[in-house]
């Protein structure tokens, strides 16, 4: 099941929703998909950026309302990214993450490696992010002159091999801090990212 969590931040549309997706609103979320006709299924956090009206509506287009005290343990994304787990989500798109706050904004990148139970993709209009976790392999698919950038998250990325990038690694360390990772260039229209220990943040802006 694909699950489409849309969050509080800038969002930069089109992004194409498809009928069998499982739509969940984090809080605010929840105005970009009213803004744009969009049902979401769950609208889930502790409301503080939905007006009575907002929730009416949403209540009546028939989407689940899960209200969380404004005092909890986790952000309104996490709390919809848990409820994606808990369905059993494979793979799951965040939009609207980014925003003007870097502190809610370094939160929401670094969310997915918490749970790797899913395949979570950050989207906002040409860029997206994913992981790849030691021991996997990653494919990218774009074009010719696409944007893509590896970089290390929690220490070092040790033994990366790339396919079809301008400039390949092969077995290659990349450190953690170190901008070496960053704006290579994709040179077909697919390539493959392989890692033996550590994490890394993959990057990809389309062209």
């Amino acid at each position: 099941m694909r699950i489409v969590i849309f969050a509080n931040g800038r969002m930069d549309w089109p992004f194409e929703i498809q009928n069998d997706d499982f739509i969940i609103a984090a809080d605010g979320g929840a105005r970009h998909c009213l803004d744009r006709q969009i049902r979401p299924d769950i609208v889930i956090g502790d409301m503080d950026s939905l007006s009575a009206t907002d929730i009416a509506r949403l209540e009546t287009d028939g989407a689940e309302i899960i209200t969380y005290p404004t005092r909890k343990d986790y952000t309104d994304l996490e709390l919809a990214l848990r409820k994606a787990q808990e369905l059993e989500g494979d793979e799951v798109l965040l939009l609207g993450a980014l925003g003007a706050r870097w502190d809610q904004t370094i939160a929401n990148l670094l969310l997915p490696s918490a749970y790797t139970s899913m395949c979570i993709r950050l989207l906002d209009g040409p860029q997206e992010i994913s992981f790849l976790r030691g021991g996997g392999e990653l494919k990218i698919i774009g074009n010719p002159g696409d944007t893509v950038s590896l970089i290390p998250l929690g220490g070092d990325a040790r033994s990366v091999t790339t396919q079809n990038l301008e400039y390949p690694l092969n077995g290659e360390s990349l450190v953690f801090g170190s901008s070496r990772g960053v704006s290579n260039v994709l040179t077909a229209e697919s390539a493959r990212v392989t890692l033996q220990e550590g994490m890394l943040l993959c990057v990809v802006i389309h062209q």
